[in-house]
């Protein structure tokens, strides 16, 4: 309970009771709240490594992760007998073209209401609003929010409008992972990678999907790959996998019908890409009508007759268009449809669930994304097909290919889409096609659009994140901000065999390698080191770091940390050294470990540290 609810219901009983009755109404709540407030503190006190403290939590998230994705299933059958079941045992019955706008209509109102009474303010609350508090609030997730929009979500989802799953099971998975954390008083690191767990357990939970649940968070929720949060979001994906198998059964969440492959060569190298081109145009246009659609300001009229024309377009697909698609995605019929009408699907369902999301619905773009990239690449199949009757071309595959490229380019996750696909096929096969078309569709579609469906809706807000940190709190550090002065360096001329024994149980993982004037030569890697020993053969006495040392960029105080982390992520190194820029002497190094240190930081307006600010050069 607020502070501000339990002073409004205080005031509220005090004219009704005498002091003592109400001393004795808070009494058992105060008790509790104090004996929490000691436990937490016992636990807090308690010599437990950090490693086992983050795997125990998230157990736990993955445990609350899998039963929020339970009971949101539940809560769409709710709402479906109440939209469908109840009224059919006593109103006449109607046609299609009646009842199912009429209903839709009814259903996104109530998802409008929802979201008014209960999270007034709240236009967020979907994976990037996650995103946003995540690297602007240390985590913090507001749990009342997140209920009404998962409330919002089912009715929406019951009522037939088009929209996704994923959304509001990851913001309930964040949720929960973020109310643990702040039950037992976490820091914002904490805090942050239990959020990452929720979400990967929903995910996980949500399609039985574990790896790409975990990748999920990691791509979208901290925006990059790190060792750190991995054992933690595989642990809670891999919980909330189980509990799912155990309640669901063991199934894909999108059926598919058979095994596909490819039968020619060709199809990879001239097929497929042409498959990936028409997704990147297909999902530029996707983020282009969903975004344009979303402008308007969301009423109470304006839901209804969003619902109506949604419910429309569902009667005039013959219930092909209906939620969130994982039941309707028709790849056992792409070998009898025209090419035309699977490709009419496809503009369906963008306009659709841009017209569910941006004009009163509740729901995700993840889903929908999988069910436009099936039918895009359903349709391309039999286009080719058609073309080519004797080639033994697979529309099915194709559909296959074109969900996991269709996901990739439109919300920004090819690892997770490429997961998740070969999760649900369990085909390997099709993993050649499905990464180029992947790569493809990516590049195209940002050449065309330059935000996807979640970084657009934070551009629109004026947020912009960037490797899992805002952008704009970056804008104002340089270099200088995030230097490690201490960080060891090596001389040109010391030998590998040295090497491999002084740095064996070192945490450093990149050294600068340098001249007797320490001016800079290279760097190298613990990984290069481990490469010349990794057979356990002896290593050559006389080979010296200077001839195993890797060419590399080198920085400057000035440097913006901004450009910084991109050039970390296309370069794929832990960290870069850093040099004076009037005598080129290697001054210190600077890594992704130490920009992220210094952002939180500037979140919680703490000094930088004076072991970034040392006078001295690297030991």
């Amino acid at each position: 309970m607020t502070t501000e609810a339990g002073s409004a219901w205080r005031r509220w009983l005090a004219p009704l009771f005498p002091r003592r009755v109400r001393r004795l109404v808070y009494a058992p709540g105060r008790l509790a709240g104090s004996a929490w407030g000691r436990g937490v503190e016992w636990f807090n006190n308690l010599d437990l490594s950090e490693n086992a403290v983050l795997l125990g939590f998230a157990v736990l998230v993955g445990v609350a992760g899998a039963f929020g994705v339970v009971g949101f299933y539940k809560l769409i059958d709710l709402f479906y007998y109440l939209f469908f079941r109840w009224p059919a045992s006593w109103m006449p019955a109607f046609g299609p073209w009646i009842t199912r706008p009429l209903i839709t209509g009814i259903a996104m109102v109530t998802a409008w209401w929802i979201m008014r009474r209960f999270a007034p303010g709240e236009d967020g609350m979907t994976v990037p609003d996650v995103q946003r508090r995540v690297v602007r609030a240390g985590g913090d997730i507001p749990t009342r929010p997140a209920l009404a929009r998962t409330a919002a979500a089912s009715a929406t989802l019951a009522g037939g409008a088009s929209a996704g799953s994923e959304g509001p099971v990851a913001v309930l998975g964040a949720a929960a992972g973020s109310l643990l954390a702040r039950l037992f008083h976490f820091g914002p690191e904490r805090k942050t990678l239990l959020v990452a767990a929720g979400t990967a357990a929903a995910i996980s939970a949500a399609f039985n999907a574990p790896l790409a649940g975990a990748f999920f968070a990691l791509e979208e929720i901290l925006g990059g790959l790190s060792v750190a949060a991995f054992p933690v979001v595989v642990v809670s994906s891999v919980v909330a996998a189980v509990i799912s198998r155990a309640v669901f059964g063991n199934h894909p969440a999108f059926p598919i019908p058979q095994e596909y492959g490819y039968n020619h060569l060709w199809e990879v190298a001239i097929a497929y890409p042409l498959l990936g081109v028409v997704v990147g145009v297909v999902a530029a246009w996707f983020i282009g009508v969903h975004f344009r659609l979303g402008r308007t300001q969301v009423t109470g009229p304006r839901a209804a007759l969003g619902g109506v024309l949604v419910g429309l377009m569902v009667a005039a697909s013959a219930g092909q268009l209906v939620g969130t698609g994982h039941l309707s995605i028709p790849l056992d019929v792409f070998g009898t449809l025209a090419w035309w009408v699977i490709g009419l699907l496809a503009v369906g369902k963008i306009v659709a669930t841009s017209l569910t999301l941006g004009w009163g619905g509740s729901g995700g773009v993840f889903t929908p994304s999988l069910y436009v990239g099936a039918a895009t690449g359903g349709a391309v199949g039999a286009g080719l097909l058609a073309l080519m009757p004797t080639a033994g071309i697979r529309p099915g595959a194709y559909g296959v290919v074109g969900m996991g490229a269709m996901v990739a380019a439109a919300t920004g996750a090819p690892i997770t889409a490429i997961l998740l696909v070969f999760e649900m096929t369990d085909d390997y096969a099709l993993m050649l096609p499905l990464m180029l078309a992947t790569a493809v569709a990516m590049v195209v579609t940002h050449r065309l659009q330059p935000d996807n469906l979640y970084s657009g809706w934070l551009r629109r807000r004026g947020i912009h994140l960037d490797h899992g940190m805002d952008r704009d709190r970056l804008s104002g550090l340089t270099v200088a901000d995030a230097i490690d002065r201490r960080s060891i360096v090596v001389q040109g001329h010391e030998s590998v065999a040295t090497l491999v024994r002084r740095f064996a149980f070192s945490e450093q993982t990149v050294y600068p390698v340098v001249d007797p004037e320490a001016r800079l030569l290279g760097i190298l890697t613990l990984r290069d080191l481990g490469t010349l020993v990794r057979d356990g053969a002896d290593v050559d006495p006389a080979l010296t770091a200077v001839d195993i040392a890797s060419p590399t960029e080198a920085l400057t105080l000035q440097a913006p940390l901004v450009e910084v982390v991109r050039r970390l992520g296309v370069l794929g190194v832990a960290a870069l050294p850093v040099v004076d820029v009037a005598s080129g002497r290697v001054l210190g190094t600077v890594g992704r470990a130490a920009i992220v240190a210094r952002y939180g930081q500037s979140l919680s307006g703490i000094a930088t540290p004076g072991a970034a600010s040392g006078t001295g050069g690297p030991t």
